[in-house]
């Protein structure tokens, strides 16, 4: 076993510990990289409860204001899911492997901090999935994605046949699910799959410039555009989902911080309350 990765604060104290993730803090931004390179960084049991966990901290960690999502080396962000893990499942097995996937994958979606994916290589499998669960994503120059899981007789199963029709619209990812062919980083960008490329050595440099602008608006209003843009895929009313959460910004310390500022011409300092 891999000794533990501790996750430490400019102030040093140990907070977490994890075997299959390294995690760190600097000028709020936690750095989640996946830390199995022997393995491509493919995701077990123990390393989607670990991400289950850092994800979770960030939501409840105030100094935390964004979050980003990589992989150990220079070869792979997440190159699937651990295949040795669900070769033997019979039906409910496989329903239930999934369904685990699907609440980990769904908590990163909502999380109420801008999470973004830094794909640093082959996001393949369920690694595509879990860059598609982020808020955003940022891939470098030689990054791969691809959904190759009907060449295992399987289909994907961490939302990758819902969430790539949302990214990249039906056609193209039907051809996509189906053929099992990988995008390089420059084609995910045209299809929508990517919001930015760039050289892999200013990866992590432009995910935390994205962060640091983002970190300069209003918390509260930030966690519910994610509720706003979720609802618009969930089948719930997104429209009246809108309209709550834009009355409830109205009653926010940081809507009266804004709107001053905004009249004063002066920048706003934004508390989260």
């Amino acid at each position: 076993m891999k000794p533990p990765i501790f996750v430490r604060m400019q102030t040093e104290e140990i907070i977490m510990t994890y075997q299959n993730l390294v995690a760190e803090i600097e000028n709020g931004i936690l750095v989640i990289t996946v830390n199995r390179p022997d393995k491509l960084n493919a995701l077990n049991k123990a390393t989607l409860q670990e991400l289950r966990e850092a994800i979770r901290y960030a939501k409840n960690n105030e100094d935390v204001k964004g979050v980003i999502i990589t992989g150990a080396g220079p070869k792979s962000f997440v190159a699937g899911a651990d295949i040795s893990e669900f070769t033997g499942l019979d039906v409910d097995g496989g329903r239930a492997f999934a369904e685990n996937g699907h609440n980990i994958f769904k908590e990163i979606e909502l999380c109420p901090k801008p999470v973004i994916a830094a794909v640093n290589g082959f996001a393949l499998g369920g690694g595509c999935e879990l860059a598609m669960a982020c808020h955003m994503r940022v891939a470098s120059e030689n990054a791969k994605f691809g959904q190759p899981e009907v060449n295992l007789g399987l289909i994907p199963g961490y939302g990758g046949t819902q969430r790539l029709v949302q990214l990249i619209g039906k056609g193209k990812a039907m051809e996509l699910l189906m053929t099992a062919d990988m995008v390089g980083a420059q084609e995910a960008l045209q299809l929508g799959l990517v919001n930015h490329v760039v050289p892999a050595d200013q990866l992590i440099a432009k995910c935390s410039e994205i962060l640091s602008k983002i970190g300069g608006k209003a918390p509260l209003a930030i966690a519910a555009i994610v509720r706003c843009v979720d609802a618009n895929f969930t089948g719930a009313d997104g429209f009246k989902t809108e309209l709550d959460e834009f009355g409830k910004c109205c009653g926010t310390e940081d809507f009266k911080e804004g709107a001053g500022a905004f009249l004063e011409k002066r920048k706003a300092e934004f508390k989260g309350r």
